[in-house]
């Protein structure tokens, strides 16, 4: 250990020079100045940078500001009428009996949600979906999507949403085609749907209108009436009333009017009675005799006609004052026997035989009335008294009953007064 001591003591190191020291300071304190100057160059640059920038800005708020306190709609394509008007548009009004557009998005088994752009949705519920009842606004044609025109009728507290209907606007409708329709004097038809003693409740244009028993043409019950249609009249209209009085004698009057002799009709067939049929023509029911079914002879009608049967008849006479009509399909056989053989046929030239036969009923008037004139005097005929009286024709003016008019070919012996008798 000592002469490992004494080693290291005669060691000899050669002195530091000062000037190196010197030198290497230089050397390492001369790259610390560098950095320093460009990193406070690169801050100076930047923060010039950063005021131009916010002098830029400033530049640009103050004459943003100037502008809008000067001119504050110079450029703007958007008028301040528009601006109004876009407010009218967006401004909703909630009162009840409004009408608003609005368009169905959701749908329950209670009725539908409506959107009608107001701070919340509104409901729809299903008794206000249509004048008639149903179960589902489904039912009304109600479906997601579906746009129209609603009325506000009130507002739920629960949640401020609004209640709408199409119910309450349906029926001014329904009021207002009433009121057309007694302007025109029409005919329509009306079903019933109850009664009371003094007479049924029929339903036209979906609102219920009363029908006296005294404006009835039958004298049939409430009872046997329900829910059959009848042809029926405006008698009054009165909207403010919610009055809705209706005349079946009226539309069977004007009815039984338009039913010319010789003309063709379409009728169903009510009941089958051993002397005939009776078929409904419009609400009127007519007689089709069993002598006036075929030219062959029927002795069972119920092998031709069922009740409910759809068939073309012939007008043959019309009593009004008995409210009497005599019906055939005998004259539009096209040959004997066809309406028991081949119906279809009969009912296909119905129109065209109608028409031939009026022209042969033509001919004969006008030979009667030929030979009435051939053999009376000038002045007119004779009275009873021997006096000479005016020249009228015998006919009566609503023209001759047809049930005895022989067909256009005799020959085939089918046509005997027996058969033609009523």
């Amino acid at each position: 250990m000592a002469s490992l001591v004494q080693q290291f003591a005669g060691l000899i190191c050669p002195p530091i020079s000062s000037s190196r020291l010197t030198e290497r300071a230089a050397t390492f304190s001369k790259p610390k100045r560098a950095a320093n100057y460009v990193v406070t160059a690169k801050a100076v640059a930047i923060s010039d940078v950063q005021t131009k920038e916010r002098h830029k800005l400033k530049e640009l708020f103050e004459e943003a500001y100037e502008r809008c306190r000067t001119a504050p709609l110079e450029g703007v394509s958007f008028t301040l009428e528009d601006f109004h008007a876009a407010l009218d548009t967006y401004d909703f009004n909630s009162e009840i009996g409004t009408r608003v557009k609005g368009t169905v998005f959701m749908t329950d088994n209670n009725g539908a949600f409506v959107d009608i752009t107001a701070k919340s949705s509104a409901y729809l519920p299903v008794q206000e979906a249509s004048i008639h009842k149903i179960k589902r606004v489904e039912e009304a044609g109600i479906v997601p999507g579906m746009r129209e025109e609603f009325v506000i009728i009130g507002e739920n507290e629960a949640d401020d949403s609004l209640i709408l209907s199409l119910r309450s606007i349906q029926y001014e409708l329904a009021w207002e085609r009433c009121r057309q329709l007694q302007a025109e004097d029409a005919i329509v038809k009306g079903k019933v749907v109850g009664g009371n003693r003094g007479g049924v409740v029929a339903v036209v244009e979906g609102l219920r209108g009363f029908v006296p028993f005294s404006q009835i043409s039958s004298k049939s019950s409430a009872e046997e009436l329900l829910d059959k249609e009848l042809p029926l009249k405006f008698v009054d209209v009165d909207e403010e009333q919610s009055r809705l009085v209706l005349s079946n004698r009226k539309a069977m009057a004007d009815s039984q009017a338009q039913l010319g002799i010789g003309s063709v009709v379409t009728g169903t067939v009510q009941s089958l009675k051993p002397y005939g049929a009776f078929i409904d023509i419009g609400g009127i029911n007519g007689l089709l005799h069993v002598s006036q079914i075929s030219h062959d002879r029927v002795s069972d009608i119920s092998t031709v006609l069922q009740p409910g049967d759809t068939l073309k008849v012939m007008i043959l006479s019309h009593d009004r004052e008995r409210g009497r009509v005599s019906l055939s399909t005998k004259k539009l056989e096209p040959t004997p026997g066809d309406m028991i053989r081949n119906p279809k046929l009969v009912f296909e030239k119905a129109e065209e035989m109608a028409r031939t036969f009026r022209q042969r009923i033509a001919q004969a008037e006008a030979m009667a009335r030929a030979d009435m004139l051939r053999f009376q005097p000038e002045s007119g005929p004779l009275s009873s008294g021997g006096i000479l009286g005016p020249n009228i024709s015998d006919l009566p003016a609503e023209g001759l009953d047809l049930s005895d008019v022989p067909p256009a070919d005799e020959s085939d012996g089918h046509d005997t007064p027996e058969e033609e008798s009523d």
